[in-house]
């Protein structure tokens, strides 16, 4: 099995965000800062919140639903805020999406907020909500159930330090992890986490058994040259010891993100 955790920037970089998620051949792709504008014709929005602009893709749930026809597609929102199209606001849903190949059983899944709750009405003030999305798989190749969660980790204007927040968060993870994950099963855990290698994240997950392979196998750098600021650690992919790792990347080319892909391979 081929999983594949990455922010996608809102699709900014979507002509080879598009061709590396079409040659990837991933069996599970788990992304995070995915858009939806179901009330949109345009391809492109814009994000801004203050002095930060950024463009979006108007649908990229649904583009890349279109570039892995192959696989059932899950969309999960944090919240619907305001895009804009030139000068016209318009509605757009953010969130994270989890794809798996249709060859593999989602035999359960669980979905839920880690910090805050949805909101309809604007994306609200940092740190905004967060929510995670675990599914229990069936892989019929291998003949075994393997949980793959993952989220995107609250962001905090301060810095990417503790605070009770994201303790609350990295137990609310696990709790839901843990609506549908067997111990003794495998599990594997991902995403954006937003948080610094030190985090106390990684006590609350590691009691679960669980192991960061960004760390452990010594990447230093999880950022693009399209992210300029310090603190190059953001995303992190975590197993138990019953996932049989064949190999782990940070991926440094081609570059689809401010953020590298996390590219897992088990037997």
């Amino acid at each position: 099995m081929r999983i594949i955790s990455l922010n996608v920037w809102g699709g900014k970089l979507h002509l080879p965000l598009m061709d590396y998620l079409r040659a990837a051949e991933a069996d599970v792709l788990c992304l995070q800062e995915v858009t939806r504008s179901v009330t949109v014709k345009s391809d492109w929005l814009e994000y801004r919140d203050g002095s930060h602009i950024l463009p979006q893709r108007a649908n990229l749930f649904d583009e890349i639903k279109t570039v892995l026809p192959e696989h059932d597609a899950f969309f999960a929102p944090t919240a619907r805020g305001e895009l804009f199209d030139d000068e016209n606001s318009v509605p757009s849903e953010f969130g994270l999406a989890t794809f798996v190949r249709r060859t593999i059983a989602v035999i359960g899944h669980a979905m839920d907020f880690v910090h805050g709750e949805f909101s309809a009405n604007g994306y609200g003030e940092h740190p905004r909500a967060r929510n995670a999305h675990a599914m229990r798989l069936f892989d019929y190749e291998a003949g075994h159930v393997i949980t793959i969660a993952h989220l995107h980790g609250l962001r905090d204007m301060a810095g990417k330090g503790d605070t009770p927040a994201r303790r609350g968060q990295a137990d609310a993870l696990v709790a839901l992890i843990g609506q549908i994950w067997r111990k003794g099963e495998r599990l594997v855990v991902c995403g954006d986490f937003n948080v610094l290698p030190a985090s106390v994240m990684f006590d609350v997950l590691g009691a679960q058994g669980l192991t960061d392979l960004v760390t452990s196998c010594g990447f230093t750098d999880t950022r693009t040259t399209h992210y300029a600021k310090d603190g190059r650690f953001a995303d992190y992919m975590l197993v138990t010891p019953e996932v049989g790792v064949v190999s782990f990347d940070v991926v440094r080319e081609p570059e689809v993100s401010d953020h590298r892909p996390l590219l897992l391979e088990i037997g």
